[in-house]
């Protein structure tokens, strides 16, 4: 069925049935035979299938559509009248409320299925979240965006769900865990953020519209499996003042930390499996009772509330490993203690962390008081909320995004000098460190070495914590000499001599050529011009000294050793002869090059007859599609040799730099 069509049998007009398909999930389909579906005609024509629009024909939604199409009658009729009071007053007490509830529990039969699809809604909410209030986009969709997403933030603090976090150009990644399930969702930078022309607001609102309700009901869910009463307490006036997370108070305080403590039990726990656990805390060490150590026995059945809150004190069991019997295979991903909650909850638990004015605080906020931090700090003028100020001597870090900072001087009588360089100064005690610490040491699970992060230092690669490279590929924690392959560091030390002899032979030239012009500018001013007659006679006599007949080696005539094979030959020829062994020269840099480019020939001749034996066997389809793998990873060694070769330069110019 063509939209024309379905609009008719809908009765709607257009943007209504493009707001009831975004509403109840329904798409255009793409028919197999396009030609036949459209009776012949080439037009480019949208498709529906016609038991979709039959299902939409039973949709509560379409009275309300109708009933905003009379409305929109009524106030046009009131404004030809010229009586803009009833105008104003229809539009205030007639326009319908649409309710999306129904529509979410039809699309989400289960709350699993509600987080499955939350990855674009979080992106698009944070997304109105960050933009600036315009015609297109009131002011009150932002606060209802702003609201929905910082409340789905302190959950991920008070659960410690956050697992994973990016720095891209399009924004900041970030991944959590809820009821294992992975979400990855994108959040703006807050930058300005400018309107194009060609953005379709109306379409995105509608999708806004439906994401808040989704959000909402995903909300006080999550809420509620806390214990956490939902909504939260918002503090309009803190949220004016800069206070952002801090705006929210959660009410229920005393049974979460309880639920932190693994004091509370659910009421339905078994008695046996407390029992249980009761008998193995008392007791850690289980060959004392002569039974096998097992990793479920010391978990036993909890409430919702305990699983979700913070940290445990109970010590974590180690991983099984698995390792490949294959050595040419593939290696398995192994498992990681990164994705508890419990090491999550513990990563920056004991630090007193400030940020500085200039680094980004909503961000670095969110993920120390998501991995434990609760003791976050930054300058009061930048909104309220702040645990301690910058000169508190509990901070243990500070997050700066500036030039090194200076290691304060002895102290002069000037008051004025004095407060200026405590201004500018580091604190003694305190580690220095970067934004880029707190995403690297994120997603490793683990803190990082705070001097590479140092202030003015050059950081190391910030990568994708989803990406891992597979064989073949560059990989740039991994250093040159385990990615070369073979004969390429050879090659590359040729290409290397080549340029720096190039580069010697052009400075010779440029020297002579300034030798010649200062011997001409000599000449001009009259210098120079004294001829030594007698000092032709020594150097002919030099060079009859030089050419002095010095007798037959009896070598000369033999031809050099070509290969390692002739020079061993030669060695002992020498030998048997009773002559001295002339010392074998070690080979360049371009044998050795040519050698190797000799054996991988050789090789490489061997395998291209062997695979062409095999494709001329093979059918005509896979060998198309052998042909196609093969053009694709020889783009992929391409790209991996042109990254190794810019790393190469750029540690080469490192080192030149250094000397």
């Amino acid at each position: 069925m063509t939209r024309s069509q379905a609009v008719r049998k809908l009765q709607l007009s257009l943007p209504d049935f493009r707001r009831l398909c975004i509403f109840k999930g329904i798409y255009p389909r793409e028919p197999r035979n396009k030609k036949r579906v459209n009776k012949s005609s080439t037009a480019s024509t949208t498709f529906y299938y016609t038991k979709d629009i039959q299902y939409l024909l039973h949709e509560p939604l379409l009275a309300k559509f109708r009933d905003q199409k009379a409305l929109a009658k009524k106030i046009s009729k009131a404004l030809g009248r010229n009586d803009v009071g009833d105008a104003a007053r229809f539009e205030k007490n007639l326009t319908p409320k649409l309710k999306l509830d129904h529509i979410i529990k039809e699309r989400y039969p289960t709350f699993v299925d509600a987080l499955r699809d939350l990855d674009d809604a979080l992106s698009m909410l944070f997304l109105f979240a960050n933009l600036p209030g315009n015609q297109n986009v009131p002011p009150k969709m932002i606060a209802r965006c702003q609201r929905l997403t910082m409340e789905f933030e302190h959950f991920l603090i008070r659960t410690h769900a956050m697992r994973k976090s990016f720095l891209s150009i399009k924004g900041i990644y970030y991944q959590a865990t809820i009821q294992g399930q992975d979400i990855l969702w994108l959040v703006p930078y807050k930058f300005v953020q400018q309107a194009g022309p060609d953005v379709d607001f109306r379409i995105m609102a509608t999708f806004v519209e439906f994401y808040a309700t989704l959000l909402s009901f995903v909300n006080y869910r999550l809420y509620s499996s806390i214990g956490v009463v939902y909504p939260p307490r918002f503090d309009l006036k803190s949220l004016e003042q800069g206070a952002e997370l801090g705006a929210f108070q959660l009410e229920g305080q005393q049974l979460e930390e309880q639920a932190e403590a693994g004091s509370i039990m659910d009421t339905g726990a078994n008695e046996k499996a407390q029992a249980e656990a009761d008998r193995l805390l008392a007791n850690p060490d289980p060959e004392q009772n002569g039974e096998p150590q097992s990793s479920y026995a010391t978990a036993p059945e909890t409430s919702v509330v305990e699983n979700t809150a913070g940290p445990s004190e109970t010590p974590l069991a180690a991983l099984d490993q698995f390792a490949s019997i294959d050595p040419n295979a593939d290696a398995l991903l192994q498992p990681s203690l990164t994705a508890d909650s419990q090491v999550a909850g513990k990563l920056f638990a004991p630090f007193t962390i400030f940020l500085s004015r200039e680094t980004p605080r909503h961000s670095l906020e969110f993920l120390l008081r998501a991995f434990g931090c609760r003791r976050v700090g930054w300058n009061s003028t930048l909104g309220e909320g702040a645990y301690c100020d910058e000169s508190d001597p509990r901070i243990t870090h500070q997050i700066v995004d500036r030039p090194d900072i200076p290691i304060p001087a002895p102290e002069d009588d000037d008051e004025d000098a004095q407060a200026a360089r405590k201004a500018n100064a580091r604190v003694p005690g305190r580690i220095y460190v970067q934004p880029q610490w707190v995403w690297d040491s994120v997603n490793l699970g683990q803190l990082q070495r705070p001097d590479l992060y140092a202030p003015g230092a050059t950081l190391p690669p910030h990568l994708s914590p989803w990406v891992r490279a597979k064989k073949g590929e560059y990989d740039p924690t991994k250093t040159l000499e385990e990615q070369e392959l073979e004969g390429e560091a050879e090659a590359a030390a040729v290409a290397d001599e080549e340029e720096d002899s190039e580069d010697a032979a052009e400075q010779s030239d440029e020297e002579v050529a300034q030798a010649d012009l200062a011997d001409l500018a000599d000449i001009e001013q009259g210098e120079g011009m004294e001829v030594n007659l007698a000092g032709s006679d020594s150097e002919a006599s030099e060079a009859e000294e030089d050419d002095e007949f010095g007798g037959f080696s009896g070598d000369e005539d033999e031809e050099a050793p070509t290969t390692a094979a002739d020079a061993h030959q030669a060695e002992l020829l020498a030998e048997a002869k009773g002559q001295k062994v002339a010392p074998t020269k070690a080979p360049t840099a371009k044998e050795k090059v040519a050698a190797a480019k000799d054996k991988r020939t050789k090789a490489e001749k061997e395998a291209d007859e062997d695979l062409e034996r095999r494709k001329m066997m093979a059918p005509r389809r896979k060998r198309k599609m052998y042909e196609k793998m093969v053009y694709s990873n020889a783009r992929k060694d391409e790209e991996a040799e042109k990254l190794r070769e810019k790393r190469r330069k750029i540690e080469k110019g490192g080192k030149k730099a250094a000397k």
